[in-house]
């Protein structure tokens, strides 16, 4: 069996291949590859791998992970987190490689479940008198504010019509007082 380096080891390798999704880098002292996934090619957001390494170039990785699947040996090397010109360790601890596992396992989707209103809009309190919310969810104490739902828009609209219409006829009223002394 080939001499494999440790993990989290560091070395020079040559770029093989370039795909749309990484670049596989032939490891030194042995005939096997790995990948460096576009996600672990830079700090910044890498659309085309292309643009970054070309087949034959020399870069500087980090063996992040071993895995074995279907009888296959896959390694994950990172060029995100050593040093290109100099092949100094930036992340000698591990903690930017274990904050991006994180996020990784942390990611749910929530594109499938409903989001929906928990207010109950067209109840009375029968504690408080106030709409919108019932008895047992209701936090006023004897002789304290009262609070309600705030109107919506039209409900506003129409009370403000109420409430021009109301002035109007008032202002009538007494134009029709002056005119009779």
């Amino acid at each position: 069996m080939e001499a494999l380096p440790e993990l989290y080891a560091i070395f020079q390798g040559e770029v093989a291949t370039v795909t749309e999704y990484g670049a596989f880098i032939k490891i030194p002292g042995c005939r096997k590859q790995g990948l460096v996934h576009k996600t672990h090619m830079s700090s910044c957001r890498v659309d085309k791998p292309s643009e970054i390494v070309d087949v034959g170039d020399k870069v500087w990785v980090k063996l992040i992970g071993k895995e074995v699947k279907d009888d296959k040996l896959k390694l994950s090397l990172s060029m995100k987190v050593v040093n290109q010109g100099t092949g100094k360790d930036l992340d000698p601890n591990n903690v930017s490689l274990d904050q991006d596992e994180r996020k990784r396992r942390m990611f749910r989707d929530y594109t499938s479940q409903k989001i929906t209103l928990e207010a109950v809009l067209n109840t009375v309190c029968k504690k408080c008198g106030c709409k919108g919310h019932f008895a047992k969810e209701c936090f006023v104490q004897p002789g304290g504010t009262k609070y309600s739902l705030i109107p919506e828009e039209e409900e506003e609209e129409v009370a403000a019509a109420g409430y021009e219409r109301d002035k109007k006829t008032s202002v009538a009223d007494d134009s029709s007082k002056k005119r009779k002394k």
